[in-house]
């Protein structure tokens, strides 16, 4: 199940932070109680999924279930759908933040990282602007793919999917089929694409090349005004 995998690796990582002798600055406890909180929640997600299918199970073989205060009946078709919509929003609710606070987590982890002066194995990739973003905002999540075209959950922010196909050349993405309403694929960082992305938090980036020519100083100190070609 996918919530328990997420809850599972959330744990996880939490044990292996644990394991590194680093200085626990107040960053670094913020992160710690960050993963903690999406552990607890992804766990209740799943228990809200496992109590779904329960519900699902009983409805269908017509099997008396608890509904509360020890009461037994079995539950109706309607009162089942309804109840299974009730725990998927939940769900939903629960796990909403979930990418984009496991990205923020990580930034912030390694921002600290490199000011106590670590300094990480990989070099960040060589990627454009909106490749770059791409990265990121698949890495929260955010993008998913529809009649071979991809969507941004977030307003205003496009690209193209040669952009995904770029990306997934190089391996850094991959894709997975979803049947769900108006989304054909899924997009996913691939373990290069966590590692890469991981390597470009908080390096400072290339100072970008100057497009025109500075201005030349007359005698006086003034500078004399650029002339178009």
């Amino acid at each position: 199940m996918g919530a328990q995998a997420l809850a599972n690796s959330a744990f996880d990582i939490v044990t292996t932070l644990n394991r590194e002798s680093m200085y626990h600055s107040p960053v670094i406890r913020a992160v710690y109680a960050r993963i903690r909180q999406l552990a607890h929640l992804a766990t209740d997600a799943a228990d809200h999924l496992i109590d779904a299918e329960d519900i699902l199970i009983h409805a269908q073989s017509e099997q008396p279930m608890e509904l509360g205060d020890g009461f037994l009946a079995v539950p109706s078709e309607q009162d089942a759908r309804q109840e299974i919509g009730r725990r998927f929003t939940l769900v939903s609710e629960l796990t909403a933040l979930g990418a984009s606070d496991a990205v923020a987590s990580a930034e912030q982890y390694v921002a600290e990282h490199r000011h106590y002066g670590y300094q990480t194995e990989h070099q960040p990739p060589a990627l454009s602007r909106t490749q770059s973003s791409t990265l990121h905002a698949i890495a929260r999540g955010e993008v998913t793919i529809s009649d071979g075209r991809p969507y941004h959950r977030r307003e205003g922010v496009r690209f193209s999917i040669s952009t995904i196909r770029a990306l997934e050349s190089r391996g850094l993405i991959t894709r997975e089929d979803c049947h769900l309403w108006l989304v054909d694929e899924r997009v996913h960082l691939s373990p290069a694409g966590r590692r890469d992305l991981s390597a470009s938090f908080a390096h400072p980036r290339a100072a970008a090349l100057a497009t025109t020519r500075p201005a030349a100083l007359r005698s006086n100190g003034i500078p004399t005004p650029a002339r178009s070609r």
